[in-house]
């Protein structure tokens, strides 16, 4: 799995940190940062969950 992310897109809304914050972070702007960009086990599962639940569609991964 590897975790993509458009900053570009990302609105700052937080879900992502919420749902796997050993993987994703926000900067001082609240844009998203990816903290691990091939997670695994728990963390991987906590990430398809954020990536389904980011509202801009700033989230994406690869299998």
């Amino acid at each position: 799995m590897k975790i993509k992310a458009d900053r570009d897109v990302c609105i700052g809304a937080g879900n992502c940190v919420l749902a796997a914050e050993n993987v994703f972070d926000q900067d001082d702007d609240a844009i998203v940062v990816v903290l691990e960009e091939s997670p695994e086990g728990k963390d991987a599962d906590a990430a398809r969950n954020a990536v389904g639940s980011c509202p801009s569609g700033a989230l994406s991964l690869e299998e």
